[in-house]
């Protein structure tokens, strides 16, 4: 555990075992604690990174800072990674933490071996997007009414996780998600709805990919099948593996030790890009 400055902020990190680099990137609520238990599984044969993104939990928001754009939290990951001495690792980004990852392979692929995008939530290029918004608006409007952020993020993680992934996340570390709400929804949310980079950025990335997608959303009839619908639309433009996980959209919450699993051989070997090198 330790704190450091980088690209103007200073993150929370947490390192864990030894052997060659894995990061894992947060979506909302951004915290490092999501990973615990998977960290704890993959340490007997990597080294894995795991952080507070900027103004989350345990990383104090910088002075002036009014915007989240999606990267400059890319830039952060690929500094933390540099400064950290950690450089080349597999990313694994889940949410809008897989977001994240795709501006860090666009703009910094020298610090990626590999990258796996969990249900990045491109809400626009999903059929069910649309309607997936609009009812996640109503939802927070009601929390924000009954009480304030907090109740506006404890329904947005029941209404994404489930019930009972919310009720089973470790008291402390949902202390420190609801404690981010005003990050969220004031910051960090405007940037996840509006990014989307172009087709033609996609075509160029080098990084070897896979995209991944929990299977209890593969089925059309899941409530969040749009996140699958969203992985696929992403695995079609950078020609990259799609890759089936336990559960739903947060395996790392609901299925650490099968999800470390899983993801270990790619960990160990990307999939060789299919990519030409420009």
């Amino acid at each position: 555990m330790g704190s450091i400055e980088v690209n103007g902020t200073t993150l929370y990190y947490e390192l864990r075992g030894e052997g060659p680099t894995v990061l894992f990137i947060s979506g909302a609520t951004g915290d490092a604690g999501h990973w615990t238990e998977v960290a704890d599984a993959l340490a007997d044969e990597f080294t894995v990174l795991t952080y507070d993104r900027r103004a989350n939990s345990r990383s104090p928001r910088p002075k002036g800072w009014t915007a989240a754009p999606m990267d400059e939290q890319g830039d952060d990951a690929a500094e933390l990674l540099t400064a950290l001495d950690l450089a080349p690792a597999v990313a694994y980004g889940n949410s809008s933490g897989a977001m994240i990852l795709t501006s860090l392979a666009l703009r910094h692929p020298e610090v990626l071996r590999g990258a796996v995008l969990h249900e990045p939530p491109f809400a626009a290029v999903a059929p069910g997007g649309r309607a997936a918004g609009a009812e996640l608006q109503v939802l927070v409007e009601q929390g924000m009414a009954e009480g304030g952020p907090p109740a506006a993020m404890e329904r947005f993680l029941r209404w994404v996780l489930g019930d009972e992934a919310f009720e089973s996340l470790d008291d402390e570390l949902r202390a420190r998600m609801l404690g981010n709400a005003e990050v969220f929804f004031g910051l960090e949310l405007p940037d996840v709805m509006s990014y989307l980079p172009t087709e033609e950025e996609l075509a160029e990335v080098r990084v070897p990919c896979v995209v991944a997608a929990g299977k209890d959303n593969s089925d059309p009839a899941a409530k969040h099948h749009w996140f699958s619908e969203a992985g696929r639309w992403l695995a079609d433009r950078l020609d990259a593996p799609f890759l089936e996980t336990p559960g739903a959209h947060v395996p790392q919450v609901t299925h650490p030790r099968a999800l470390a699993e899983v993801l270990r051989p790619i960990l160990r070997k990307p999939p060789e890009s299919t990519r030409a090198e420009a």
